[in-house]
């Protein structure tokens, strides 16, 4: 039987569980304001995509930045159909329950809307672990993640919402508004402290010609349609139409059914085109340098919401994976087909983004989340959740 967590230790012990590069780049800010907090102990679990092989490995990243990972949860998924991932997400689950048996935390944190994130939750519920969430609420209506994502808000006892909108749905869903925080994205805290490369430096790592204008390509699996591949297709065709003089940064895909097709996809493309490298994963200093110097993201990641309109270059956002999510106006939306993706990528190229505003925060969102995960006065109080009902009828 699982230990329940005690809270009588001077310090209160904070577990992240993180799963890839992406969701690693917003925690590290709360990761590093948790280590920082006196009344705080840091506890890491690696999971998912940082302990794939071919994906860039990224758990060596959490370790260069000075951080201790406590255990590793392999998930074992060796090919990208939907029930290989569902095996890995069970492995997660018994994974996560022994982390927690053996770590005892007082309080797990989790970010966003993966599945290996539902499982660590799912096994703390039966452990009866309070749950922190970071950036529930958003809405992407084009993959499985929204249903993921609201889940865990179900599953979670403390909520740090990146915007007012995403706050409100939280509240929607019967969660208590003394428990809702609108704390903005932590990633905008690690762009303003994140060290660059210089131009030189950034392109001679990676192959490319500086000179060049220069696109960074990220595509996700597309989870709601099911047909990643036919999508990939079209994203290809439309950079086949650019001219040669435009490079292309081009990194892998997440694990999620058929994200391994489609990170063989650009490999492939990429690898047959001078103009072009393929890089599974840049690592954070590498990937935010790299929007400081290329002309425009395309593709259909989060972080071209996020991240990129801090750096004041434009977003060509391909097809339904973000519909919902709030946007700056550097972010242009454009149908997954060849021709309206060439059309955009030639938009971002003569859009000015001077004074673009990122709607996601100020750059101190990990501390105020530190903050709270240390004012909270005794988080056993928080494991019996109430239904709050919006005022009014529906």
């Amino acid at each position: 039987m699982v230990s329940e967590p005690t809270f009588a230790s001077s310090f209160r012990k904070i577990c992240v569980v993180t799963g890839s590069r992406a969701d690693y780049g917003l925690l590290s800010s709360p990761m590093a304001a948790i280590a920082r907090e006196d009344r705080l102990r840091l506890q890491v679990i690696a999971t998912g995509q940082h302990l794939v092989s071919g994906s860039g490995e990224t758990i060596a990243s959490i370790e260069v930045d000075g951080f201790k990972v406590d255990r590793i949860v392999p998930l074992d998924i060796e090919r990208d159909g939907p029930l290989d991932v569902t095996k890995g997400m069970g492995r997660g689950l018994i994974g996560f329950a022994e982390a927690f048996a053996a770590l005892k935390p007082d309080i797990l944190l989790v970010l966003g809307d993966r599945y290996e994130i539902l499982a660590a939750a799912a096994a703390a519920l039966l452990a009866r672990l309070p749950v922190a969430h970071i950036a529930g609420g958003d809405v992407t209506t084009g993959a499985v993640d929204d249903s993921i994502r609201h889940a865990l808000t179900k599953l979670s006892h403390v909520h740090f919402a990146t915007n007012a909108d995403s706050a409100r749905r939280i509240r929607q869903l019967g969660e208590d508004p003394a428990h809702v925080h609108v704390v903005g994205s932590p990633g905008i805290d690690n762009i303003l402290t994140t060290p660059r490369l210089t131009r030189a430096e950034l392109f001679e790592s990676i192959g490319l010609d500086p000179r060049r204008r220069n696109l960074l390509l990220t595509f996700h699996p597309e989870t709601a349609t099911g047909d990643s591949a036919g999508q990939m297709q079209q994203l290809l065709g439309a950079l086949e139409d650019l001219t040669a003089d435009v490079g292309l940064i081009c990194t892998g895909s997440n694990i999620d059914v058929e994200g391994a097709t489609l990170t063989r996809m650009m490999k492939t493309f990429a690898a047959s085109r001078e103009n072009a490298v393929f890089v599974p994963s840049l690592g954070q200093k590498r990937y935010y340098s790299a929007m400081r110097y290329v002309d425009a993201v395309v593709g259909n990641s989060s972080s071209g919401l996020y991240e990129a309109p801090s750096f004041t270059i434009p977003t060509v956002n391909i097809g339904m994976r973000q519909d919902g999510r709030l946007k700056a106006r550097s972010v242009i939306d454009c149908a997954c087909e060849r021709s309206a993706i060439s059309a955009a990528i030639q938009r971002a190229f003569a859009l000015d983004c001077k004074g673009v505003v990122n709607p996601y925060g100020d750059g101190a969102t990990g501390a105020r989340i530190a903050g709270i995960l240390a004012d909270i006065r005794e988080p056993t109080e928080l494991l019996v959740k109430r239904f709050h009902d919006l005022p009014g009828e529906f």
